[in-house]
């Protein structure tokens, strides 16, 4: 606050100060007998015709690039935790395990099953050997041989049923033990030891995550996107070539180090909200971004050529005219500028007609010259800095200190006239 209470002060001197040099000025040239002032300065931008580029601004929701839900397969008491929660899991990895006694017991009634049908399938097989001979010899019926024939075939089939049995029963056993389906940052688990699982639902035990990339998924209203597609048919502006490269802003306005790139933009407008969904991928290897977050990102859809960027300060936007600037003329002086502004770039405007290479726009320095009446001015590059008040305050005292000197001037021809 003291910071702001000097600046203040000090841009308070310095309006001070020009004011009583204009006076002392305008004093002492009826005294040198219309001696002429000295031009005040102004500070200019030199207008240069360059291509810009059309960002549009949206915002979205992070979500990892890939997401998956742990869940319990198979029923049962959960016993044991076997991952450390918030960390970093790989595909496979055992994390929860469930009681398999009830499993291994199905798995030993399978194998016996098994047994029995090969038992079953062995003795149908030397029935079969046995009465082949005798039903050629006609010491058997043939229905007979027939009954020993369906009953080898029927022991052969439990034997492939009594496998599958076995192999069910295996696969039950390993769901017994909960596996990470896939690699990432596992957060807490969602249930505790002795809690019943997988009884009446499939229980989801957590959730893993790969967030070292991280999607966002935006929406941009159909006007938005057919107003760029129509300046692009009508040659207004330029389609962007290349892999398309995103910003991202955080929350607090600061820019995230990386840069994304957009994936895809929807070819279809949702019916509902009339708007397209497109798609950014961001990387996250340090983890600094989160899953949920809400970000601001600028994608750049097109280019504008012969476009001229104007600080946002030296334009009078909306007057009777519409949005003008004031250009300093070869001999001086000032001339109003009719301009056509395309859209906002930071803290410039985008210029698209109006202005053409080498003009000088005033940026500041026109309240000095409204002040004094000056016809004519000296110019100087304009300097961007960092904030609003030093800008003014330096433009106001470089026209101080012009006054100043004309008043020094016009006091020594007085001294000289007397």
């Amino acid at each position: 606050m003291d910071m702001e209470m000097n600046r203040n002060t000090g841009k308070w001197r310095v309006s001070v100060i020009v004011l009583a040099s204009v006076l002392a000025l305008a004093a002492c040239g009826k005294k040198n007998n219309g001696q002429a002032r000295p031009e005040p300065v102004v500070s200019v931008v030199t207008a240069q015709p360059g291509t810009v580029t059309v960002n549009t601004e949206l915002t979205g929701r992070l979500k990892p690039i890939r997401e998956s839900q742990v869940r319990a397969r198979v029923a049962g008491i959960l016993q044991k935790r076997l991952f450390t929660e918030g960390g970093y899991v790989k595909e496979g990895q055992p994390l929860f395990q469930i009681d398999n006694a009830p499993y291994m017991a199905s798995l030993q009634s399978a194998r016996a099953t098994l047994a029995t049908a090969q038992a079953n399938a062995a003795k149908a097989d030397a029935d079969v050997m046995r009465y082949r001979p005798l039903v050629e010899a006609n010491a058997i019926s043939k229905q007979e041989f027939d009954q020993a024939i369906a009953q080898q075939r029927l022991a052969h089939a439990q034997i492939q049923s009594a496998k599958a049995d076995i192999q069910q029963a295996q696969i039950n056993l390993g769901y017994a033990y909960v596996r990470a389906p896939i690699s990432g940052r596992i957060g807490k688990a969602l249930v505790t030891e002795g809690a019943l699982v997988g009884q009446t639902d499939v229980t989801q035990l957590a959730l893993i995550q790969q967030t070292d990339t991280l999607y966002v998924d935006l929406t941009q209203t159909a006007a938005q996107a057919m107003q760029i597609r129509q300046d692009i048919a009508a040659g207004k502006m330029q389609t962007v070539d290349g892999a398309v490269e995103v910003a991202i802003k955080l929350d607090d306005g600061s820019e995230y180090p990386q840069k994304g790139r957009l994936l895809f933009t929807d070819m279809t407008v949702d019916e509902s909200t009339g708007q397209v969904s497109v798609r950014a991928e961001i990387p996250n290897h340090d983890n600094m971004l989160l899953p949920g977050q809400f970000v601001r990102v600028e994608i750049p859809q097109a280019e504008l050529t012969n476009a001229i960027l104007v600080p946002q300060q030296a334009v009078t936007r909306g007057g009777a005219q519409g949005d003008s600037v004031t250009v300093v003329a070869p001999d001086g002086s000032l001339q109003p500028r009719n301009i056509t502004i395309a859209e906002q770039q930071g803290t410039d405007w985008v210029v698209t007609a109006g202005l053409k290479t080498g003009d000088q726009v005033v940026v500041d320095g026109l309240s000095v010259v409204q002040l004094t009446g000056a016809k004519k001015v000296k110019t100087q590059p304009w300097q961007k800095q960092g904030a609003g008040a030093d800008k003014s305050t330096n433009a106001s005292a470089a026209s101080a200190h012009s006054a100043s000197e004309a008043v020094a001037a016009s006091a020594v021809s007085a001294s000289q006239a007397k």
